[in-house]
């Protein structure tokens, strides 16, 4: 074999080995954070609930403790309703995202909120009324009720419309930014996808046996595999020691090692996927035996 053939199997290995890094990012992206149905159930498993009611006590003023007792019932009444309109905002911001709408525009109706608040305030109004309102009859306390709920209830709109001119230009031109360099990654992937049948059907044009071809592709084929499987172990095992100094909720504390799981294990599995067809092309090019013409 002459030195220009070693010199193009070799660049071709190195750039085999190239385009499946690329390949191993863009597969991990697509099924992880530029995929909505992940991102979904990522959130499922988290506790949304708990998390919005914590937000919502922070919003009542003191004087209406009653509401603070109804926001239990209210959070366990309106879980379906809230992970619902979770998934509705998060498909609507990957269509935007992703490509597939030009203009970003969700419109969530309260309507079914502010109901089961009122309903779950009123009986709580009802279970331990203001000490004044002690001992009156529920068709007389209710004027009252009103007019405490009333200045809460203001507060909610009856419809919450997220839209670009809601978001504001700052945010926007950030979001139209990630959403050009989204592209350009499912760009390079399809690319790497490409690139990797190029380069292989140029080892087996360059070597024109099965020998020496297999080896050139399965050597880059097991480094990538290795390196794509060590550096998932890697990452797992720093950022779960970082979790716990970040001072998060305790929820968010609970669902972030799981999340890292799932996160890493696509690459992970794509990792080992490599290894085994790397050995296994290895192995082809070792036990292969060169077929010999018969000398009569």
């Amino acid at each position: 074999m002459g030195l220009a053939k070693r010199a193009a199997i070799g660049f071709l290995g190195f750039l085999l080995f190239v385009s499946l890094s690329a390949f191993a990012f863009g597969f991990w992206a697509n099924r992880t954070v530029l995929n909505p149905d992940f991102v979904i159930s990522q959130l499922d498993r988290l506790d949304v609930p708990s998390l919005a009611e914590g937000m919502l006590i922070e919003q009542i003023p003191q004087e209406m403790g009653f509401m603070a007792e109804a926001l239990d019932d209210v959070i366990t009444d309106l879980e379906p309703w809230m992970r619902e309109q979770v998934s509705t905002a998060v498909y609507a911001g990957y269509d935007y995202l992703l490509g597939k709408s030009e203009s970003l525009s969700l419109v969530i109706d309260m309507g079914p909120m502010k109901q089961s608040l009122r309903d779950s305030a009123w009986q709580a109004f009802l279970a331990s009324p203001p000490p004044e309102l002690a001992g009156i009859p529920p068709a007389l306390v209710e004027p009252y009720f009103n007019e405490y709920y009333g200045e809460f209830s203001e507060q909610i709109p009856p419809t919450v419309e997220i839209n670009e001119s809601m978001i504001g230009p700052e945010i926007m031109a950030r979001l139209e930014q990630a959403r050009r360099y989204i592209g350009y990654l499912q760009l390079a992937y399809r690319v790497s996808i490409g690139a990797m049948i190029a380069i292989i059907v140029g080892l087996v044009f360059l070597h024109r046996e099965v020998r020496g071809a297999t080896r050139s592709i399965g050597i880059p084929c097991l480094t990538c595999g290795i390196s794509t499987y060590v550096s998932t172990v890697v990452i797992k095992y720093f950022a779960g020691m970082q979790v716990a100094q970040f001072g998060l909720p305790a929820q968010l504390q609970a669902w972030l090692p799981q999340f890292l799981s799932d996160a890493l294990a696509p690459l992970q599995m794509l990792g080992i996927g490599l290894m085994v067809a790397g050995t296994a092309l290895l192995i082809v090019s070792f036990v292969y035996k060169r077929h010999q013409p018969s000398v009569e």
